[in-house]
């Protein structure tokens, strides 16, 4: 077996995307903005009385 066709039977990994979030993202800014939805919902739920 010569090195092209070792190189060509070898399996290859497929790295396709699937449109999920890319690892690489602004993980600061994304934690900060959760925060914030959590406190203006909490805000909502007491000016409204539901608790």
């Amino acid at each position: 077996m010569t090195a092209t066709t070792a190189t060509a039977t070898a399996p290859t990994r497929a790295t396709t995307r699937t449109g999920g979030p890319k690892e690489d993202g602004p993980k600061v800014l994304e934690h900060v903005l959760g925060w914030t939805l959590v406190v203006v919902l909490a805000m909502l739920v007491t000016q409204t009385g539901l608790m």
